[in-house]
């Protein structure tokens, strides 16, 4: 986590404060040209009564929100990602949208400028698997916060598509694909043929990440770990390094401890719940 300096304790918090913090943590150009991260509804001239921490927003969230009392909902996940051109009954999207506006509650989203920034999606993935010195990997770029509510100029945030390290000790190839089934709680991990060769250097692309099996390639990496690939994105790397693909959800699901960690450092004071529903839509039978 990186070291912000706190402007100032209080306990009145407004959202527009929040949502701040959270793009000084990672800045909006960090984003892909593609993506619609930071806030997708809401009022930010209001308190923040409680945020609800999660990585997708559907309706159970808003009602869990509303049950918490919380007027802030902060995702991994955009909510709006494309354009609306309706709000009815008609999805999940559009009923979502028009629930969180009939209970006042605002809904901010870091989505790939949370997966490039340092201290991120990638380097929590990082984290849980114990990798050490750990960087940045794939394109590279600096972006600045915006500046806003009388905060000194900010430093630039290095962010990149995916982030390397090296584990505590070399583990055969089998034990590494175990060791991800415990720390992430996967039913079953989708690998090409299991490599020869201790696995010490290991390459992260949290989500869709397939775009960065060359370079972790490139990069001398025993293993790359992703949430996402495609069938023949498999072929043709037989004992050149070990893929391992343990779900999107799963890859992300403690992106909701980045949150955690962001808000108490730079807004210290707010209540922060983390979400209690599974909102991943693929199930293992």
């Amino acid at each position: 986590m990186r070291n912000f300096a706190v402007q100032e304790k209080c306990f009145s918090v407004k959202i527009k404060e929040v949502v701040s913090a959270l793009e000084r943590f990672a800045p909006l150009p960090l984003q892909e040209d593609y993506d619609n991260a930071g806030l997708q509804i809401g009022l930010t001239e209001a308190e923040v009564s409680g945020a609800l921490l999660c990585l997708d927003v559907n309706e159970a969230i808003v009602e869990e929100a509303v049950e918490k009392g919380c007027n802030l909902i902060i995702s991994h996940h955009p909510l709006i990602f494309r354009k609306l051109r309706r709000i009815t009954d008609e999805d999940y999207v559009q009923r979502t949208v028009y629930r969180a506006i009939q209970q006042g509650i605002a809904i901010v989203a870091m989505h790939t400028n949370l997966d490039k920034a340092m201290g991120g999606v990638n380097y929590k993935i990082a984290e849980k698997m114990q990798l050490q010195e750990v960087r940045l990997i794939g394109h590279k770029q600096e972006a600045y916060p915006s500046i806003r509510d009388g905060l000194h100029e900010p430093l630039a945030v290095l962010g990149g598509e995916g982030v390397m390290g090296t584990l505590p000790e070399p583990m055969e190839a089998k034990c590494f694909i175990n060791m991800l089934k415990e720390k992430f709680g996967v039913a079953c991990v989708q690998a090409n043929a299991l490599l020869l060769r201790p696995v010490r250097t290991v390459a992260i692309c949290g989500g869709a990440g397939a775009m960065l099996l060359d370079e972790a390639i490139a990069q001398g990496a025993d293993a790359f770990v992703t949430g996402e690939m495609r069938y023949h994105e498999f072929f043709g790397h037989e004992q050149q390094l070990q893929i391992a693909v343990i779900g999107h959800y799963e890859s992300e699901q403690y992106t909701n401890e980045i949150f955690k960690s962001i808000l108490e450092e730079l807004c210290p004071g707010i209540r922060c719940e983390k979400t209690n529903v599974n909102t991943n839509p693929i199930i293992y039978l």
